[in-house]
């Protein structure tokens, strides 16, 4: 969608400020959830859930396709609870039931309730509810205590600035000597991984991007931003994976150069949502940064690739 007559570079500055604070705000709060854990994270993420299905189904809608709303909404919910107590066979049966139950509606409200309308709907449950709980299986992992981060970076930071009379030593002691239960340490690897597979892809591409990726379904995604995001993915999944948390190099690596593959992958199967719905964003929740899918468009798909990569390589 090109940018209206109307916008002028005032308002572009004004649209950039907000969504840096938007975005400053957002990582503080996240941050705080993220360390909270418990009840507020398991909230706050059948929250998103539930605004990225009222998304999903919105664009869908401006195709004249009418999602079970209020049933897929129950379900969801249901499917996270299920997750958030580690209930994985409760979890099958609700998904179940509700796909059924979504169908059966295409018989009780004949005429409202269409096969494709139900299809649809049970697509968009699958496609946002099992990542989300996925997340949240990820947070509460399991109670265990892991070392605390920093032995590695401690010894490369042990020094002081006497000049200036500055411990620096004595301050990243006090902040490396936090520690991580697994489940925190597993979501901020994640997160952390994502957000720098987006930020190195769209700094990279926009300083020398010209090739385009998918051109008919996200024209400003470069080929040169996808492998600035594979380099920068992998140096900073293994700095932080190894370093801070201390999962073994060599499947750092690996997994930061697979979780930018998957990222893109994530982010371009949502290009292609909103442009089949032909809408610029996917909805407005976050100031300056459209909607819940919008931001989460590559965790979707690098949540459960996440969870099942640390269980296969039996890092966790």
């Amino acid at each position: 969608m090109r940018l209206s007559a109307t916008t002028t570079p005032a308002s572009r500055n004004i649209d950039l400020i907000l969504r840096i604070i938007s975005g400053i705000v957002g990582i503080f709060v996240a941050a705080f959830i993220i360390q909270l854990g418990s009840l507020p994270f398991a909230v706050a993420t059948i929250i998103l859930s539930l605004l990225g299905w009222y998304e999903f189904s919105d664009i869908l809608g401006k195709k004249g396709i009418d999602t079970t709303l209020i049933l897929g909404a129950v379900v969801l919910i249901l499917m996270q609870c299920c997750a958030w107590l580690g209930n994985l066979e409760e979890l099958l049966a609700v998904m179940t039931i509700g796909m059924l139950l979504i169908f059966l509606l295409t018989v009780i409200l004949y005429g409202t309730v269409r096969p494709i309308d139900a299809s649809a709907s049970i697509g968009g449950i699958l496609y946002i509810g099992l990542p989300f709980s996925h997340l949240i299986m990820l947070r509460f992992f399991d109670d265990e205590r892991i070392a605390a981060p920093a032995d590695a970076m401690r010894s490369l930071f042990s020094f002081d600035l006497p000049v200036i009379n500055i411990d620096v030593s004595g301050a990243l002691n006090a902040l490396l000597s936090l520690q991580f239960d697994v489940g925190t340490a597993l979501i901020w690897l994640l997160f952390i991984s994502t957000w720098a597979s987006d930020t190195f892809a769209f700094f990279v591409g926009t300083a020398i991007g010209s090739h385009k990726l998918a051109s008919t379904i996200s024209p400003k995604k470069t080929v040169e931003g996808f492998l600035g995001s594979m380099v920068g993915t992998t140096a900073v999944t293994a700095a932080v994976g190894h370093f801070l948390f201390s999962f073994p190099m060599t499947e750092m690596l690996i997994l930061g150069f697979l979780l930018s593959i998957v990222s893109m992958l994530g982010d371009l199967v949502e290009s292609a949502l909103k442009r089949f719905g032909g809408t610029k964003d996917s909805g407005f929740f976050l100031p300056g940064h459209g909607g819940v899918l919008d931001r989460f468009d590559s965790i979707l798909y690098t949540a459960p690739f996440f969870y099942y990569y640390m269980l296969i390589m039996g890092i966790v």
